[in-house]
């Protein structure tokens, strides 16, 4: 296996392995957000905003997972909405970090960042 083959490979399963964990973080986000609201004291001011949230975050968590799907088959469908995807994550972490939110803004950042690499270098023609 040639120097160029092995780093195509391991950007691959990187991409595989990091699209299926940004999937799982949006599903535990949708299932905070149920809990967090199934534990308030007083009614929800808005519910259809939190249920187009729930519905934004698991079509979020599908897409992630076909496109991981895609890298895994060798299939080049999957590489433009990862990366697409994971340039709004860095877009959304900027918009965290101009807020002062670092504790969320870091890990997103630094996920969204290794995410769009390794989808942009794992699959080739």
């Amino acid at each position: 296996m040639t120097f160029s083959e092995r780093i195509y490979e391991g950007a691959r399963k990187r991409a595989i392995a990091l699209l299926r964990l940004e999937s799982i973080v949006l599903i535990a986000l949708i299932i905070y957000l149920a809990l967090l609201d199934a534990l308030r004291r007083k009614p929800l001011s808005a519910p259809l905003a939190l249920a187009g949230d729930f519905i934004a975050l698991a079509l979020g968590a599908i897409g992630l997972y076909a496109c991981s799907i895609s890298f895994a088959k060798g299939k080049s469908w999957g590489r433009a909405p990862a990366v697409l995807a994971n340039l709004i994550a860095l877009g959304v972490a900027y918009f965290m970090a101009s807020g002062k939110f670092y504790i969320g803004a870091i890990p997103l950042g630094l996920l969204a960042f290794a995410t769009a690499f390794s989808s942009t270098f794992g699959y080739r023609e």
